[in-house]
């Protein structure tokens, strides 16, 4: 399946806002000497945030006025865009960046304002997700989600196995090898799990891998083998009854936190917050983080553009490169918990001071090493509707025992129709 690069991109505009053609004035909200910006709860640290809202740091007659959005932020930042009126000077892209590209044109080049001369301070990888396939830089890199391997150490003391982080890598380095220590525990912790679900493996293999399911000319690549393997890694760990099918979106998802039945789980580095340290705070000091089976990857992470009603884009991209610095990428993993984009604050001693969740551990050598080595991918605009049938098909394996030729089957027939829906082929 192959569109030529122009048409890929105008399609994708079709396919996400109709093409944002609003009518209206073109006006940016607040006053003259304020700049605005839309993110969601969470997204920054409310410290840096206030700073601004005195005075944005360098500009001393301009100064920040935030507003957070608690839903449909998505849809309320390409509505805006669309109607052309009262569009926010800054906004916070979430992971999905590429789904905005075709819309590129609504967004201010962030080279034309010097972002070349902070390239070298940020993940190479993570810099260019926020460049079009066209050259054009869209987004400004804020956080990553680097992956590591969780898990249990009085777990896996009662199946006499070494807890420390070196040796727990050493014994899995790979996939394979993962499942074998599952089993290993599962036969001395009846009843235990290495997986929420079975979408969760496939999820976070897939998040290692250097290519996902198009290419940057707009071919499908979704039903090659480096996607079948990562489906079939998945069926077989629930085939070996090492998934605690724990859906997503239910309460099961913190329960099997909550009682211990999920005693390793290879996730991003925000689930420390999202998991244990919410659903099982009573285990604290028994948990530790390890290089994750598979090799290093990335799951989540944000950015922020500047739209193209900035009243002044120059106080702009000195308030994001300011806001965005090592220095303050730091402060930011202290609250809310974003782990950086910029090398250098790996070793800031905000982040390297042992954690006691961890017993003490300093997870911040995991996953900045987890951040160093990720190989990178290219998100296309059309990887949500691709992965949402894959990953509907896998569940269907794991909750109904649907043959898995089958859901494979069923999976790329269902992206064959959303993709030509979208226009994409």
């Amino acid at each position: 399946m192959t569109v030529s690069r122009r048409k890929f991109l105008a399609l994708g505009a079709a396919a996400s806002t109709a093409g944002l053609t609003g009518c209206g004035g073109r006006s940016s909200l607040g006053g003259s000497d304020e700049l605005s910006m839309w993110t969601w709860v969470g997204s920054v640290n409310d410290d840096l945030i206030g700073q601004a809202e005195q005075a944005i740091p360098g500009y001393d007659g301009m100064r920040l006025a935030m507003t957070r959005i608690g839903t449909s932020y998505k849809t309320k930042v390409l509505t805006s865009l669309a109607g052309k009126s009262l569009v926010p000077d800054i906004v916070a892209i979430n992971d999905d960046v590429a789904t905005y590209f075709p819309n590129a044109d609504q967004f201010v080049d962030l080279k034309s304002l010097g972002a070349d001369e902070h390239e070298s301070d940020f993940l190479a990888w993570k810099w260019k997700l926020g460049i079009t396939p066209d050259g054009k830089m869209m987004a400004y890199p804020m956080d990553t989600g680097p992956t590591a391997l969780f898990y249990r150490t009085d777990m896996l003391q009662k199946a006499g196995i070494d807890t420390d982080p070196a040796a727990v890598a050493e014994l899995a380095p790979t996939w394979d090898a993962y499942i074998e220590l599952g089993k290993k525990l599962k036969a001395a912790v009846p009843g235990s799990a290495i997986t929420d679900n079975i979408t969760g493996i496939y999820s976070y293999a897939l998040a290692q891998q250097s290519k996902r399911y198009m290419t940057e000319d707009g071919q499908y690549i979704g039903d090659q083998d480096h996607i079948r393997e990562q489906f079939d890694l998945a069926i077989r760990v629930v085939k070996e009854g090492l998934s605690a099918n724990a859906q997503q979106d239910t309460t099961d998802a913190d329960a099997v936190v909550t009682n211990g039945k999920l005693v390793a789980y290879n996730a991003a580095v925000w689930w420390a917050q999202l998991g244990p340290k919410n659903a099982a705070p009573k285990t604290k000091g028994l948990w530790r983080v390890t290089a994750a089976p598979g090799g290093a990857g990335n799951r989540g992470g944000s950015f922020l553009a500047i739209t193209k009603y900035c009243k002044n884009p120059e106080a702009a991209f000195a308030f994001i490169s300011w806001l965005e610095s090592s220095k303050n990428q730091a402060q930011a993993f202290l609250d809310p918990v974003l782990f950086p984009s910029t090398p250098a604050s790996y070793t800031d001693e905000r982040m390297t001071a042992p954690d006691p969740f961890f017993g003490g551990q300093r997870i911040v050598d995991v996953f900045g090493e987890s951040a160093k080595k990720y190989p990178g991918a290219y998100f296309s605009p059309y990887d949500s509707i691709i992965g949402s049938p894959i990953a509907a098909e896998l569940v269907n394996v794991e909750t109904a025992g649907k043959s898995p030729d089958q859901a494979w089957a069923d999976a790329q027939r269902s992206v064959e129709r959303e993709l030509t829906r979208a226009g994409a082929i």
